[in-house]
């Protein structure tokens, strides 16, 4: 956490010393961390803080500042404590919803001694923004005071609005801008359409029209579907047999999400020793076989760093495209919410399929091919939000997530669920609402296609937020 140990605070000179060159006498403050509050003490010292500050010296509040944010079991409160455990200045950070849906707010900042009390407010602030992202919050607000307001825009905060009036006091409306999903986007994606320029300018190169920037593609005078991918190697370094797994599920979930019925699989995989090989094999085998789908060749090599990739093919006469979608058309979410976070990827891979027997994961992998929306997409690493921009991006649109309404599962967080890869999770955009799906996965009616490029978030509100400022790949539309 944020340490002020190096903080040091003016004091007056003594009356006796008159010398300029004595310059002003510092004292230094006592060292103190910011922590989240666990015991009724330090709680009980909060309260008090607060009390003294905004009842008694201030006269914000006739006879108490205690709200229901207090009584909220989920409400956390940081405070600065020193050395000797006084309690210094706090904050409290909670959800703004019955139901956690990632918009929190802080408030109640409050220091002991605001005249001598230099960088405790800021450091708390930073601190509960730091919090806040930590735990999957997408939304971050708070209503300060206009003398304060400086503060926090110094600090990074977006000036909203003007806020209430509180006993003379005015107030403003600041917003934390939180970025973890543009990054997510940013990071897996943004750089696909320069580097994939070369292939585009190919006759045929990238797909054939009506495809481009699709999870699989048409291969050509044929009804035949190929999807490629590689797993990352450091993944396949450490967790062999998981990413012999995924190496079969990201694949069939592209067929997926093309409405592709799977005929067989290819690999590519290398280790550095034998028995790395074997475990990684293991797990593609074990894969294949949950699946139904058999692996019908491809490349084997021992020595070498370790790597793995997948090829799927699939066949289907009427393949569904991710840029099918036109403005106006309703986006729906179906997920597989059973399963829980993968050990070692907490809040990056939601495993909902090693449990599944074959027969769940045959039924949910025709699921598209028996809707036949208007556009498809299988979420990948790009997240939930980062996937819709490029299933947008592909159809010449942009889009709008209603965040209450994206089905999740409890044990995730909205920010954790909107950017993870969710194992089994499908975008589709059609002229009405995919709600209603059969077998272990759920489906919602959860935004829509706009004419505005990239992604952005609705709030119960009535707020919207950017998610996605523009488009993700560059690639265009398909």
């Amino acid at each position: 956490m944020l340490d002020g140990t190096h903080t040091m605070i003016p004091a007056l000179r003594p009356s006796g010393d008159l010398s300029i060159l004595a310059g002003t006498r510092v004292r230094p403050m006592p060292p103190y961390l910011i922590q989240v509050v666990d015991t009724p003490d330090e709680l009980s010292s909060y309260h008090a803080l607060r009390h003294r500050e905004f009842v008694e010296r201030q006269g914000l509040f006739d006879r108490t500042d205690r709200d229901d944010t207090d009584d909220d079991p989920r409400a956390v409160v940081l405070a600065a404590v020193t050395g000797d455990g006084t309690l210094i200045g706090g904050v409290r950070v909670a959800p703004c919803t019955a139901t956690d849906i990632g918009w929190w707010s802080g408030s109640r900042l409050v220091v002991a001694d605001p005249a001598h009390a230099a960088g405790i407010g800021a450091a708390l602030v930073r601190a509960a923004c730091a919090y806040v992202e930590s735990v999957g919050v997408v939304r971050f607000d708070a209503t300060v005071q206009d003398r304060y307001a400086g503060m926090f825009r110094t600090l990074g905060w977006a000036d909203r609005a003007a806020g209430p009036t509180l006993a003379g006091r005015a107030h403003r409306e600041m917003r934390w801008p939180i970025g973890h999903i543009q990054e997510t986007a940013d990071s897996t994606k943004a750089m696909l359409a320069d580097v994939l320029a070369p292939l585009g300018r190919q006759p045929g190169g990238l797909g054939p029209s009506g495809f481009r920037g699709d999870d699989g593609v048409p291969v050509p005078e044929s009804d035949v579907i190929a999807a490629c991918d590689a797993i990352l190697p450091a993944m396949v370094d450490r967790d062999p047999e998981w990413a012999g797994w995924c190496s079969v599920l990201v694949n069939l979930n592209d067929l997926t999400a093309m409405g592709a019925a799977p005929l067989g699989l290819l690999d590519a995989v290398a280790a550095p020793t034998r028995s790395h090989l074997t475990r990684i094999m293991r797990g593609v085998a074990s894969a294949a076989q949950a699946w139904r789908a058999p692996v019908l060749g491809g490349h084997t090599q021992v020595g070498v760093h370790a790597s793995l990739s997948v090829t799927a093919l699939g066949r289907t006469a009427r393949p569904v495209p991710a840029g099918g979608g036109r403005v106006g058309d309703t986006v729906s979410l179906i997920a597989d919410l059973g399963g829980g976070w993968r050990p070692g990827y907490h809040g990056r891979q939601w495993d909902s399929s090693s449990a599944r027997s074959a027969d769940e994961l045959a039924d949910m992998a025709g699921l598209i091919r028996r809707l036949q929306p208007a556009a498809a997409k299988d979420v990948s690493m790009a997240g939930i939000a980062g996937t819709l921009g490029m299933l947008a991006e592909a159809s010449g649109t942009g889009a709008e997530l209603d965040v209450a309404a994206i089905p999740r599962p409890t044990d995730a967080s909205m920010g954790n669920w909107l950017t993870c890869f969710p194992g089994y999770a499908m975008l589709v955009a059609d002229r009405h609402a995919h709600d209603t799906v059969a077998g272990p996965t759920v489906g919602a009616s959860c935004g829509r296609l706009t004419g505005d490029p990239g992604v952005r978030l609705r709030w119960p509100d009535g707020e919207v937020t950017v998610a996605v400022a523009s488009t993700v790949t560059g690639l265009g539309a398909a």
